[in-house]
């Protein structure tokens, strides 16, 4: 059996990375602008080259909108993050303000209960007094 290595000639060059996609449409564009398909007249290779570059112009504005949307939705998000960061961080002090009022408030409650009955013992010496 005969290798490949075999029937090529040595004079063709070896490249030991591949071509980019990039690479290779750069390499095809060259090649489509030196040899022009003989099939078509002039004025219809004239709009393949005016869509094609049209189509690239569109592909570019539509890479570019996708990045600035990215962009947006990024900033969005991370103005979201600080406004619920912010948002988590009120309602941690409102709760600790709550605490304290409701604190105070039994607190209070407890007091008013206690004074009501010294108030009521004070009556009954009055009371007793004017007896």
């Amino acid at each position: 059996m005969v290798s490949m290595e075999e029937h090529v000639p040595s004079h063709f060059p070896c490249f030991e990375e591949a071509f980019s996609l990039d690479d290779i449409q750069e390499l095809l564009s060259f090649v489509q602008e030196d040899f022009p398909v003989q099939s078509t007249s002039g004025s219809e290779t004239n709009r393949k080259r005016k869509r094609m570059i049209s189509n690239r112009e569109s592909a570019r504005r539509s890479r570019w909108r996708k990045k600035r949307q990215l962009e947006d939705l990024t900033n969005e998000a991370n103005q979201l993050k600080a406004q619920n960061r912010e948002l988590k961080n009120r309602l941690s002090s409102v709760s600790f303000e709550y605490f304290m009022v409701q604190s105070d408030s039994s607190r209070l409650f407890t007091e008013s209960i206690e004074l009501k009955q010294k108030l009521a013992g004070l009556y009954q010496i009055l009371s007793a007094m004017q007896l």
